[in-house]
């Protein structure tokens, strides 16, 4: 006789236990074809787009609020060097334009992007293992906060310092600073995403190890070339020539490669400790 319903390979698994289930297992069990996940992709698309327009609309009904919050590098360098007083101007008719444009853009995609990663985690979850969910899930999480704070620290500390020394710099060859706004917001945007992308490369490194691809004893064994490596670095995302400043970004890159390391000794111990067990 025929049963009432599919028998799963899984034990003791009727139609009753399916309210058991999570999602993300409900979505395993789903079986879906290649229009089914061409529409998923175009229903993704679409919401990230929807979001990104809502915030670049947002950013620029308050544009006046957000174009003065962008300016906190500039004024803070004005007011550490009060001899040197900088500003901006404009020298063309379509060059303000430019950076509404600029400031909608890039404040929409940096307030859009969590719930951008969120569709695009939902779009990929039902191919993942269980395994892989529980590595992705803190792997992006961990993108977003190393992310958050290599902006973070490019818009506090590295464009004020770039700034003032670059205001210094005019004023002592007897230069008159009148930097032009585009410049200005290319520079910060610049600075802000360069530093931001950099900071996640301890992440890249975490993921390699994870792979199998890498270890941590070759992390340890070229130390030394990471070093230079991380000034080279340094020396690109850095608008100016000045060694402070590209130290002041180095330092916590280094910081960053021996998390790096620490963490990925973890991975490799608990990875001996199962091989181990079983």
């Amino acid at each position: 006789m025929r049963p009432p319903f599919p028998v799963s390979d899984a034990p003791n698994h009727t139609p009753d236990d399916d309210s058991a289930l999570s999602p993300l297992a409900r979505l395993r069990e789903k079986s879906m074809g290649f229009w089914e996940h061409l529409e998923e992709l175009r229903g993704t698309l679409i919401k990230s787009v929807v979001v990104f327009v809502i915030f670049a609309v947002l950013v620029g009904s308050f544009y006046k609020r957000f174009h003065d919050a962008l300016l906190w590098p500039l004024t803070s360098a004005n007011s550490g060097a009060p001899d040197i007083k900088v500003e901006l101007i404009t020298n063309s008719p379509l060059e303000v334009f430019n950076v509404l444009i600029q400031m909608c853009v890039f404040g929409g995609l940096g307030l859009a992007s969590p719930f951008i990663l969120f569709f695009i985690a939902q779009f990929v979850s039902p191919a993942l293992t269980e395994r892989e969910t529980k590595v992705i899930v803190p792997m992006c999480a961990s993108a977003m906060v190393l992310f958050l704070i290599g902006a973070s620290f490019a818009f506090f500390i590295l464009m004020p310092g770039t700034l003032s020394f670059a205001g210094w710099l005019n004023t002592d060859l007897n230069y008159r600073p009148l930097w032009t706004a585009g410049s200005y917001f290319s520079m910060l945007t610049w600075i802000v995403v360069g530093v931001g992308a950099v900071f996640e490369f301890p992440l890249v490194l975490v993921l390699l190890v994870w792979l199998g691809i890498i270890t941590t004893a070759f992390l340890r064994k070229y130390r030394r070339h990471a070093i230079v490596v991380i000034f080279i670095i340094a020396a690109i995302v850095t608008p100016t020539p000045d060694p402070f400043m590209q130290s002041l970004l180095a330092a916590p890159l280094y910081l960053l490669y021996e998390i790096a390391i620490f963490v990925a000794t973890r991975i490799e111990k608990k990875r001996a400790e199962r091989a181990t067990a079983a």
